[in-house]
């Protein structure tokens, strides 16, 4: 496909039309990547064309200036990429002007014809008042800065440092100018000028700033260490979220969270969306992870807000697709295949889970040191030691079923000197067995004849458990022990759970007749 040819491009799954065009190889590291590309936002080819010719000519446009090279922008010319500020800043503030974050009593000290320093020689004890409002200006400066630089590189335009700054004193008197016009709103006082309508059709035609908080920068990647630290997340979890962070960065062509609006979330929801993503994935593995991140630098006073807040995605249920646990009969087929198998991991992997309700990941990770005996009765122990749980509650200790000693797994256990009981399960890149197991055991039981989307190889163990404890009457919250569930009101939290109760109670779950 010639990805320079100028018309729009038909995505082949969403039906939505794109704009695809090639960078200039001159131009490639300039611009930062080697195709430019961007939803149009319509499945209807006439608007796609007139929607490209648009994009088309702005980018060539753009193009023009890298080609250009530095230049030196006039005084005029400054005030001109500095105008959207001002509509932007009244467009954002118009509902609630006493609440725009300008400081007005600063904004006519910025950028002065010279630059001083903090602690000037005819002051050498400046007071602390002083020493806050010199802050708060090199705050409000660094703002400035920061948008400026980010319409001249919309525009493609390359400046000197002079014009830089030529740039950033506008954008300054742009928005000191909205914040004198938004405090005579916030009094009721609307002055003649252009309507709202208009004044708001012309904002969208230019690039927002990056953000209408005067924050300093905060990059994603110190976010996400911070997040990190904290919360001590799997290898995995670690791995996934990271990535979603790198996509997120991508779409919106910058690492400070700070300049992350919910008009740049709500339009990276969109891209996902064409892109032919799920919305079940969308939500779980793109915007939880973001929302998550946020939210803690917000309550670690990193960010004054979550721009993710309130960005989420409708995901219907369809009862046909609802997980569902094996029926006697499918439970029969993968047992009885088991107990024919030599593998160890297909042999014992299922009918751990089987009488347990244990997650795979967990059983893949036993060793031999946690197979023990607690107050006469054997059991297994789920230990963080031996591999990454899901949760607090999942670390715990399950009694084995009486169909578990009938089929000999302890005899299976104590031929295993130490270490993993699954030694021969390869670990993943996070040094998981589950993973590995995961596969192997899926598309083991897909083999069998299983095939229903509905029954998950190895998740819907869980799942017949919970529903054997209720036809067979155990204690909801016993069950919930065994499985490792988290419980659900204070009140379970009290008191301790004796392996004799723990045994009673999976002891009622009947042993499959396989024969």
């Amino acid at each position: 496909m010639a990805l320079a040819m100028a018309r729009p491009w038909k995505h082949p799954k969403t039906g939505i039309y794109w704009f695809r065009k090639r960078v200039p190889g001159e131009l490639q590291k300039l611009v930062g990547k080697t195709e430019e590309k961007q939803s149009l936002g319509t499945r209807d080819p006439a608007e796609a064309k007139r929607k490209h010719l648009a994009m088309l000519s702005a980018i060539e446009e753009r193009w023009a200036n890298l080609r250009a090279g530095p230049r030196t922008l006039t005084e005029r010319e400054a005030h001109d990429i500095a105008q959207h500020a001002y509509d932007y800043w009244l467009t954002t503030h118009r509902d609630n002007p006493s609440q725009q974050p300008w400081k007005i009593a600063l904004g006519e000290k910025l950028f002065p014809p010279e630059v001083h320093v903090m602690l000037r020689p005819s002051n050498p004890n400046p007071s602390w008042e002083e020493v806050a409002e010199q802050a708060e200006i090199w705050k409000l400066e660094g703002f400035c800065t920061r948008s400026a630089d980010a319409r001249l590189e919309a525009l493609g335009w390359s400046v000197d440092d002079e014009s830089r700054r030529r740039t950033a004193k506008a954008f300054a008197s742009a928005i000191q100018r909205a914040s004198l016009t938004l405090t005579e709103w916030a009094k009721g006082n609307f002055l003649e000028g252009r309507p709202l309508g208009a004044m708001s059709a012309a904002a969208g035609e230019q690039q927002a700033p990056p953000s209408a908080k005067i924050t300093e920068p905060v990059s994603f990647d110190n976010l996400v260490k911070g997040w990190a630290a904290e919360k001590k997340p799997a290898a995995k979890t670690l791995y996934a979220w990271k990535a979603v962070v790198e996509k997120l960065k991508k779409a919106i062509g910058h690492d400070d969270a700070a300049r992350l609006t919910p008009d740049e979330m709500v339009r990276w929801k969109a891209s996902l969306i064409e892109s032919g993503f799920q919305p079940k994935t969308i939500r779980d593995a793109h915007l939880v992870p973001i929302r998550a991140i946020l939210q803690w630098a917000v309550d670690n006073r990193k960010l004054p807000s979550n721009p993710a807040e309130r960005i989420t995605m409708d995901v219907k249920k369809k009862a046909a697709n609802s997980r569902r646990g094996y029926d006697e009969s499918e439970a029969k087929i993968v047992l009885k295949a088991a107990s024919a198998e030599t593998d160890p991991v297909k042999r014992w992997v299922p009918w751990l889970c089987a009488y347990s309700g244990a997650r795979v990941a967990e059983i893949c990770q036993l060793r031999r040191e946690d197979i023990v005996e607690i107050d006469g009765i054997w059991c297994f122990k789920i230990d963080p030691q031996a591999g990454s749980i899901k949760t607090a509650g999942s670390e715990r200790a399950v009694p084995l079923h009486p169909a578990l000693i009938e089929a000999k797994f302890l005899d299976f256990a104590r031929k295993v000197k130490k270490g993993p009981l699954f030694a021969d399960l390869p670990a993943d890149r996070f040094g998981s067995r589950g993973g590995n197991g995961t596969k192997v055991l899926g598309r083991w039981v897909r083999n069998l004849g299983l095939k229903d989307e509905r029954l998950a190889p190895n998740h819907s163990w869980r799942h017949r458990l919970k529903t054997l404890g209720r036809r067979h009457g155990l204690a909801p919250d016993i069950v919930d022990a065994i499985t490792g569930h988290q419980r659900k009101t204070v009140a379970d939290g009290y008191g301790e759970f004796p392996m004799e109760a723990l045994h009673r109670e999976i002891s009622k779950i009947p042993t499959l007749k396989l024969s």
